[in-house]
């Protein structure tokens, strides 16, 4: 391998290693939201759709 294809090999490896601990650090951070507001389960718009067909 040349020096230009291991550097580019090092410099693609810290971006896809780099964003895998950012979003880790992100995760644990600010963690899925444990309550929701209310009303948020039904979604009265499913009601009014029409009904799905397997033609």
């Amino acid at each position: 391998m040349t020096a230009i294809a291991i550097a580019m090999l090092v410099v693609a490896l810290i971006i896809l290693w780099g964003g895998l601990v950012a979003s880790i650090v992100y995760l644990q951070r600010r963690p899925e939201i444990a309550s929701y507001p209310a009303g948020g389960d039904d979604d009265a718009r499913v009601a009014d759709a029409p009904s799905p067909r397997d033609t």
